[in-house]
């Protein structure tokens, strides 16, 4: 199969798309996060430089409900401002559905991502297009080569605390 090569100078949006993709947060700010069920999350991080607290919405890619840990994919390169600063401090708060609580973020190493991707792609066929693009891939659900894509975008953990 041949390598699917990452789209080269992907940068996190701006401008208006940035504003719109901005939305989920002020729906967990105004107590209506639990509309965007569990597929979501917002992440409450310390900014690396800042030292402020910052917040994201991420898509779950799983959650393994037993262990109460839960995946999302680092979209947008190695410079994401998020994954930069759970790096930085591993400490953040999570809200999710109706809950919210204090965890760890852990960046898992490549070969446990593979098959959290694949799984994913198989659940959500559409949302692994958009998701994969956001990751700076060209794909189509059955032609991936979910080993290299795995390599790039690492897949973060984040364990109830």
């Amino acid at each position: 199969m041949k390598h699917q090569q990452p789209i080269t100078g992907r940068k996190p949006p701006g401008g208006l798309l940035r504003l719109l993709l901005r939305i989920p947060i002020w729906l967990y700010r105004i107590g209506l996060g639990w509309l965007l069920g569990e597929r979501f999350l917002l992440l409450t991080h310390t900014g690396r430089k800042s030292g402020l607290s910052r917040g994201a919405v991420l898509e779950v890619v799983a959650h393994d409900r037993e262990k109460d840990i839960y995946y999302v994919a680092r979209g947008f390169g190695e410079t994401t401002d998020w994954f930069l600063n759970i790096q930085k401090t591993p400490h953040v708060r999570i809200r999710t559905g109706h809950r919210s609580f204090d965890a760890l973020a852990m960046v898992l190493p490549a070969k446990y991502g593979e098959q959290i991707l694949r799984d994913y792609a198989r659940r959500h066929p559409g949302a692994w297009r958009a998701l994969s693009r956001v990751m700076g891939y060209r794909t189509k659900v059955g032609a991936e080569d979910f080993h290299t894509i795995s390599q790039s975008p690492p897949i973060v953990a984040f364990n109830r605390a």
